[in-house]
């Protein structure tokens, strides 16, 4: 499926801003069922300092923020062929150790409602259906509602409330699969909305590696594997690792942000 996206970021400050670096992670790669045809970040507001490739395999662009700057904005856009492989991203398993996918993280660390949840899942065995089941009890746990969660919601927190989104989702999945001994990523990304092209948020899902078959996704929030309306963007341990922007800011007052993303099939 041919797909071009359109993410624009922008963020108004109440005060000029002294200083701020900016860790950008809006660059697909062509990989596994995804290739990217062509690719700009433009940025507004900022300079450009470095670019690297960090140990997740995320393209990532470090930014500085003009002097006394009161508004940046960040728009990424582009065109990637996607195909449905059944949820098999890659049987490659990357740079990074699998070990490395088994930690846990501020985010991710089980509690007793993690381990309460994978109660009764195999360990080993069927390996794709014991994964299947276990985002199905996710989702079943966890209703989908926006504006309940933060980016620091854990994973044990969600549960508890029982209410979350996409990354939310994504946590829990990755806490308990990494509980099943499935080394487990978080990955950020976009997704293909029928009738909607106007989106006000990325998406977001986990992939655990499988032996025999490589990296399969879980859309836990959409009950599927990821399919062709998906487009992978960053990976790590859990959303800091995949942000699409991060950094730190010197200064007082609430920042604002507006984000606005178009996903749209050609």
């Amino acid at each position: 499926m041919l797909l071009t996206i359109s993410h624009a970021t922008t963020y108004d400050y109440p005060e000029p801003v002294p200083y701020s670096l900016l860790e950008l992670r809006l660059t697909p790669k062509s990989a596994g069922s995804l290739v990217v045809n062509s690719w700009s970040t433009l940025v507004e507001g900022a300079s450009k300092q470095v670019s690297f490739t960090d140990h997740h395999d995320n393209e990532v662009q470090l930014v500085r923020l003009d002097n006394d700057l009161r508004q940046l904005t960040v728009t990424a856009s582009g065109e990637v062929v996607t195909a449905d492989n059944d949820g098999v991203f890659s049987t490659d398993p990357g740079s990074a150790p699998l070990w490395l996918y088994s930690r846990c993280t501020d985010l991710t660390t089980a509690g007793p409602a993690s381990r309460g949840l994978v109660n009764g899942l195999p360990s080993e065995g069927a390996d794709v259906a014991v994964l299947h089941e276990l985002s199905a009890r996710v989702r079943d746990i966890v209703d989908y509602e926006t504006g309940t969660t933060t980016v620091e919601a854990t994973a044990e927190a969600v549960l508890e409330h029982a209410r979350g989104v996409c990354q939310d989702h994504a946590h829990v999945f990755s806490t308990c699969a990494r509980l099943l001994g499935y080394p487990t990523r978080y990955v950020s990304g976009y997704l293909l909305l029928e009738d909607i092209v106007d989106q006000e948020a990325m998406h977001a899902w986990a992939e655990s590696w499988v032996p025999g078959l490589g990296w399969v996704g879980f859309d836990v929030s959409n009950r599927i594997c990821p399919d062709e309306r998906h487009v992978r963007l960053a990976t790590g341990l859990d959303y800091s690792d995949a942000s699409p922007v991060s950094g730190i800011r010197f200064g007082t007052g609430m920042e604002h942000l507006r984000v606005d993303v178009q996903v749209q099939q050609q």
